[in-house]
């Protein structure tokens, strides 16, 4: 079977991509590892969308999400930021908007072969496994299919790997990778109540009431060049053995849409170094976030007004990755374009998110705020190949700047860019 364009991963920049493309009318496949879409957005329970400014592009997909996780109580507006999201129902919802542009759509996809000639991709390979629950096993459909453009948004760039590209350099460490979850039956209006009154610091600590229900989020890490109200708490936590000192390296919460009784945790940052390709290292990494989790539940049952009585209703399915590989595309974007604030013909980002970059050590990250800047579309080019484009965490742009680049808006950004610009090619 022949597409117009086929995209290799549904998660915030691939779902993006794939829609734009229904949209336009391409006859468009998505294939998904896992048999869920929404990637790091509902399997790593990443919420809420980071703001990113007020002059973004390609906006399209990210509005129209927005008014569709309304609908579903799963959506609020909070401090002028409208990407509030419930990740439980964003499961639900992605599926749903593809359907309507008529997005072709196969889960439990493993790409295991590609066709290439003279930087062109032919056509790929893959394996659709099925399981069937009467004989406990599994069926394996392989399929080969065509296309006329290809899109890497498997986030670590398996399929970029699969093709033999061309990678750059990591000339540091992996940022820390991160587990996330929920709790459930909070007081989040006690609080909310508590937590304003606790830190009047409004960079860190923000609370809104929406619908007469408190909304908040706030924050405190390890590291003592900067001032955390919550640093009692932690230290005290410590010393009694109830949190490990690793455990506090990184804490920050979030209220979840439309779920006035949940709270969702950016934490806990796992501190070892994990090797990212090894299923085992994966599986050692799990462990050791559940352990912690289990402590940071306890911690604020006995330290937060409010969590008394609340428990981990969800942990996440996915790993938080932050950085892995990333493409060798036709322009190699640079923290100098960023912090130039460099223009480009073809935009397919504007942001103004910081440069944040995590560290493994005390006082060493970075979090660096710039005017607006823009990423071109040839970043999301491959070298290699001709007809291949790589979108999300592993564009082509240094370490510094893809600290700026892997949140969710510009990813957004990334995948409609590309849709809209393969549109051109093939008009």
């Amino acid at each position: 079977m022949k597409y117009d364009v086929v995209i290799v991963g549904g998660g915030t920049a691939g779902c993006s991509c794939a829609y734009n493309c229904a949209k336009l009318g391409l006859k468009t496949l998505l294939l998904e590892k896992e048999n869920y879409l929404g990637g790091t957005m509902t399997g790593a329970l990443v919420v809420p969308v980071m703001e990113s400014g007020t002059n973004q592009i390609n906006t399209d997909f990210y509005n129209l999400l927005a008014d569709e996780m309304n609908r579903v109580n799963g959506q609020i507006t909070y401090l002028n930021n409208s990407g509030w999201f419930d990740p439980i129902k964003l499961k639900d919802v992605l599926p749903s908007i593809l359907k309507k542009v008529k997005t072709n759509v196969k889960y439990n996809i493993n790409i295991n072969h590609a066709s290439t000639k003279n930087k062109q991709i032919l056509s790929v390979c893959y394996d659709t496994i099925y399981t069937n629950n009467l004989l406990s096993k599994d069926k394996i459909l392989s399929e080969y299919i065509e296309a006329k453009y290809f899109v890497d948004a498997s986030g670590n760039l398996d399929f970029s790997k699969i093709l033999n590209c061309s990678f750059l350099e990591n000339k540091q460490d992996f940022p820390p990778i991160s587990l996330r979850f929920i709790m459930s039956n909070v007081d989040n209006n006690k609080f909310a109540q508590w937590i304003e009154s606790f830190d009047s610091d409004k960079n860190v600590t923000t609370v809104e009431y929406i619908a007469n229900q408190a909304y908040f989020s706030t924050a405190y890490t390890w590291d003592s060049n900067k001032h955390w109200a919550l640093a009692p708490l932690f230290d005290d936590a410590v010393h009694k053995n109830i949190l490990k000192d690793t455990d506090r390296n990184y804490f920050q919460i979030f209220s979840i849409a439309g779920n006035p009784q949940s709270v969702a945790f950016n934490c806990p940052r796992l501190l070892n170094k994990y090797d990212l390709s090894s299923v085992t290292d994966m599986k050692n990494a799990k462990n050791d976030a559940k352990k912690s989790i289990e402590r940071i539940a306890k911690f604020c049952n006995m330290y937060f007004p409010g969590f008394e009585n609340a428990y981990v209703s969800h942990i996440a399915d996915k790993l938080g990755i932050r950085a892995y590989r990333r493409i060798r595309g036709k322009y190699v974007y640079t923290i100098d374009d960023l912090r130039s604030g460099k223009k480009f013909d073809n935009p397919a980002v504007v942001s103004c998110y910081p440069v944040d970059v995590h560290s493994r050590d005390k006082n060493s990250s970075t979090l660096e705020k710039n005017g607006e800047y823009q990423l071109p579309i040839e970043s999301l080019m491959s070298s290699d190949y001709d007809n291949l484009f790589v979108i999300g965490r592993g564009l082509s742009a240094d370490e510094m700047a893809q600290g700026a680049l892997r949140v969710q808006g510009s990813c957004f950004s990334m995948g409609e860019a590309v849709a809209k610009y393969i549109y051109k090619l093939l008009a």
